[in-house]
C-alpha cells in the first residue's frame, strides 16, 4: 500500500481502475485536438490553418457532401474543356445518390463563391478561388447524371485560377483523399493580389 495524498492510502489495485479510464480520457483529448488543424471547427474563429473566415450553419453538411463524393470518387466521371475565359466541365456519375450529391456539392460551391464563406484556406489555391470568387461567373445545369458547369472570368490572372481548380477537381475525382490532403500551388503569374 502507499500514499497518493497526504493521510489517503490507496492500493496498487485501485490505482489501475483510475490510471486506465484516466489514460483513455488523456488518448483521446490528444487525438481530438490533433486530428483538428489549427482554427478549424474546433477554433471557430478562422478556417484550418488560420487563414480562413471560421464555420458556418453549412459547414458540416457542405464538408460532410464533399468527403461522401471523395469516398465515392471512382464512381464519378469527369471532362474539362479550357475555354478562353474559363472552363466547362461535365462531371456525373450512374450511381443516382452520387448524382445528387455531385449536383448538392456544386450548388452549395457556388454559394460559398458568391458569399464569400470559402474552405479549405490552408490550401493556396483554393484560397484564390474564394478571394476572387466575385470575379467569377457560374453557370450551372444539372444532367441527368451530374451537373455541366461553365465558369468563366473577364480577368485573365482569374482565368488561369478558375482552370488551374479545375484540373484539381478533377485530381479529387482521380485520386479521392489522396489528393484531398495536398495542397495545391497556384498557377504561374498568378500571384496573391
Amino acid at each position: 500500500m502507499f500514499t497518493i495524498f497526504k493521510d489517503s492510502p490507496m492500493s496498487f489495485q485501485r490505482l489501475r481502475l483510475w490510471i486506465g479510464p484516466l489514460a483513455w480520457v488523456i488518448f483521446f483529448s490528444w487525438a481530438t485536438v490533433a486530428a483538428e488543424p489549427p482554427n478549424s471547427v474546433a477554433y471557430p474563429d478562422k478556417g484550418a490553418g488560420g487563414k480562413g473566415k471560421g464555420a458556418d450553419k453549412n459547414f458540416v453538411a457542405d464538408r460532410d457532401t464533399f468527403h461522401f463524393l471523395l469516398t465515392n470518387h471512382k464512381s464519378i466521371q469527369r471532362s474539362v474543356k479550357k475555354i478562353d475565359n474559363g472552363v466547362v466541365t461535365i462531371t456525373e456519375s450512374e450511381n443516382p445518390e452520387v448524382a445528387q450529391k455531385i449536383q448538392e456539392h456544386v450548388r452549395a460551391m457556388y454559394e460559398r463563391l458568391k458569399s464569400g464563406k470559402g474552405l479549405r484556406y490552408w490550401d493556396p489555391l483554393f484560397g484564390e478561388v474564394f478571394k476572387h470568387g466575385k470575379k467569377m461567373k457560374m453557370e450551372i445545369v444539372n444532367t441527368e447524371k451530374g451537373v455541366k458547369v461553365t465558369e468563366t472570368s473577364d480577368d485573365a490572372e482569374v482565368v488561369k485560377i478558375i482552370q488551374a481548380h479545375a484540373d484539381v477537381v478533377t485530381q479529387f475525382v482521380e485520386k479521392g483523399f489522396d489528393e484531398a490532403h495536398k495542397e495545391h500551388p497556384l498557377p504561374s503569374s498568378s500571384s496573391k493580389k
